[in-house]
């Protein structure tokens, strides 16, 4: 899975109907250009394919009277959020994602209900046991890696990996169980975009070809 269709449906989602400057914006003040493929080229790339596909659906807007040209508004449609839900009940629940798709995920986790995101979460320390089993089938942990020569410090590194990815999800796991966090349902939802007119701290202030669409 790429992150960016998952980091635009839920930036337009928030909004209910963004330009794509709009969807830059938040993901740069998100800090996604840094840690995701979200670079501006691909997010507008990824706005009017989405379009395309029937999961966007694009209004051409007047332009301002300050002129300028008509921008493109887009809002969810009701395959897009199904989509948009749909990859990020995928990236909470797998084990073998990129970082950028999990932490894309962690970034919209509050969007659904908190029994349901523990339970994936859940699923998500399954698959992680699972994984783990399967490769200590082959090396046994506790005597170390120079059992297989150097080449036992891959196995090695998936192992502490796992681990400590599975200790991270359980302590995750904790503070939502805990009452962390305000999930859907549940009230006033943290607010994680700009408004309007407000500006953005962390732009990366280059300018693309999309940001007048």
């Amino acid at each position: 899975m790429s992150s960016i269709r998952l980091l635009v449906l839920g930036a337009v989602r928030q909004h209910g109907r963004a330009h794509g400057y709009q969807v830059r914006n938040d993901l740069e003040y998100w800090g996604a250009h840094e840690w995701s493929n979200a670079k501006p080229g691909s997010i507008y790339h990824a706005l009017k394919q989405m379009a395309k596909q029937g999961v966007l659906l694009a209004h051409e807007v007047a332009p301002s009277t300050v002129g300028g040209p008509p921008r493109t508004e887009y809002e969810l449609t009701d395959a897009g959020r199904e989509e948009y839900f749909r990859l990020l009940r995928e990236a909470l629940a797998s084990y073998d994602q990129k970082m950028d798709v999990l932490s894309a995920a962690l970034g919209f986790m509050a969007d659904l209900p908190r029994a349901e995101a523990v339970a994936l979460l859940r699923d998500r320390l399954d698959k992680l046991a699972g994984w783990r089993a399967s490769a200590t089938e082959y090396y046994t942990p506790e005597e170390g890696p120079g059992q297989l020569g150097h080449i036992g410090e891959i196995m090695n590194m998936w192992v502490h990996s796992a681990d400590a990815e599975a200790e991270w999800t359980r302590g995750l796991i904790a503070r939502i169980e805990g009452g962390a966090y305000v999930f859907a349902g549940e009230g006033e939802p943290f607010v994680g975009v700009l408004a309007e007119g407000e500006g953005n701290p962390f732009a990366t202030g280059e300018r693309d070809p999309g940001d007048d669409l």
